[in-house]
Order: structure tokens, then sequence, then C-alpha cells
């Protein structure tokens, strides 16, 4: 994990939500299916299916997963983390003294004509000191975005994307049609975008972190 992120001490940020499992997505649309999922200390979670999808941490911990294959795999995890996972059954389990949560992105199969193309106002390429590529495949592509305080990223352009608040946000975004919107968030809140074209002001006085998952 990026010490800039260990140093801000998340953690204690986001002990103050409510670590319940949702019973209910908070997103479902045509693209992806999201939900809120905690993981009780030393709990098991039984066999199943699961869509390809994209887990984003929002506390520390330590997780096995084991596949159809019974074969079980360990990985630490850490707040601000991301991870891909294939369509498969699989089981979980979170191996730590305290309640593991995460924002599960369900991938559902994108329309017949989507293409992913990349854009000449890509913020990797534009900038990308503060955005950072954490993993890319042939579905996904998870950015983990960093604003300094004060900080004016450049006009730059996303494919559909979920957006996961790691820390609390105040920016401005400024979009191609002139517009100025307002945007304050919480830790842990999520946020649905179509494709979008803007360019983004931590108005702030701390530094803002988000992970960004771009759909193919």
């Amino acid at each position: 994990m990026d010490n800039r992120i260990r140093a801000m001490k998340i953690v204690p940020l986001l002990a103050a939500f409510s670590l319940t499992l949702s019973a209910q997505p908070e997103i479902d649309n045509d693209w992806v299916r999201i939900e809120r999922v905690t993981e009780r200390p030393h709990e098991k979670t039984p066999l199943r299916d699961h869509l390809a999808s994209v887990s984003v941490y929002l506390t520390d911990g330590r997780q096995r997963i084991t596949g159809s294959d019974g074969e079980p795999r360990e990985f630490p995890r850490g707040a601000g983390d991301a991870a891909f996972m294939n369509a498969g059954k699989r089981a979980e389990e979170n191996l730590s003294d305290r309640a593991l949560q995460f924002v599960r992105i369900e991938l559902k199969k994108p329309p017949a004509n989507a293409r992913f193309a990349p854009s000449p106002l890509d913020p990797v390429k534009l900038d990308p000191e503060h955005h950072i590529v954490l993993l890319e495949n042939d579905r996904v592509r998870a950015l983990r975005t960093i604003l300094e305080p004060h900080l004016k990223a450049p006009m730059h352009e996303h494919p559909h994307y979920v957006v996961v608040y790691i820390t609390e946000l105040h920016t401005t975004m400024a979009m191609s049609d002139g517009r100025v919107i307002d945007n304050v968030r919480k830790p842990g809140e999520i946020a649905w975008r179509d494709t979008l074209k803007h360019a983004t002001e931590n108005i702030g006085d701390h530094t803002a972190i988000e992970i960004q998952v771009e759909l193919k």
C-alpha cells in the first residue's frame, strides 16, 4: 500500500462507519452490481458462484480465498487496495481479529457494441503522479487518485466508472459544458459515473484519495 495512504491513518476514519453486510446492492445497473461487504473477524463464507469482480478494501486485514479447486490462497489487504477476481466459485475467510470491510463491484456483461479505446485525455498520461494504475486487464482499469490540498487536475476523461472514496474529500468538478459541480464525500462512499470529461480541484485542506474503477 502507498506510504502516503498509510501515513494518513485511514482506518480510524472508517471506524465511524457501521460494519454491516448490505442486504441490497448500493448500485445496480446495466454495467455493475455493487455491494458493501463486511466479513466479521474469522468469518468464513460458503463456496458459491461469483461474477467477475473488483474488490476495493476500506480496512486493513488478511483474507483467505478458496476456489473450486479447493486450494486456499492468502492475501494481505490494505485500505485503498483493489483486487480483481475472475468469475467462478469461491469461499472467503477473514483471517484478521477485526472486521474486514470492502466494496465488491460485480461486472455484468457489457453491451455487445462496447469497445474500449484510450482517450487522448487519459488522466494516467496527463497526470501520472496523481493517477496511479493499481490493476488493469481486459475488463477494467483501477486507478488510485491522490489529490493534494488545492491541487487542480487537468481536464481529463473517463469511460463508465465507479468511484470509491477512501478519505474525506471536498472537490469541485469543472465539466466540459462549463458547469462546476461541488463534490463533498465521506470515507467509504460509492458513486457511479457515466462517461465523463472534467477537471477536478481539491478545495479542501487535506490530501484526498479515491479509487476509480474504469470499465472496458
